[in-house]
């Protein structure tokens, strides 16, 4: 557990201050990837670093994506996408 909640604490604190990483020379993360079954607390994991590291969260359940008609859970992949590039324009 202890390792679990440094790794946390390291992702907060790269969130709160990206460029201190980049001036050491660090190789900056794209994401986080949180897995393991349902009702364990992943999207709380996330929204709790989110919160701490005042950054914006944006969450969505694979099921979201599934549709009958070809092209259109892509087309709700881009739409989340493009919903959180515009949050930082």
């Amino acid at each position: 557990m202890d390792e679990a909640k440094l790794e946390v604490e390291e992702i907060v604190s790269y969130l709160k201050d990206p460029e201190k990483y980049s001036r050491l020379g660090g190789r900056l993360p794209k994401g986080v990837l949180l897995v393991g079954p349902p009702g364990t607390g992943k999207t709380l994991l996330a929204r709790a670093i989110a919160g701490e590291a005042q950054v914006p969260f944006f969450h969505t359940a694979g099921s979201e994506f599934d549709e009958v008609l070809v092209g259109q859970g892509a087309r709700r992949v881009r739409d989340l996408f493009d919903k959180a590039k515009a949050r930082f324009r």
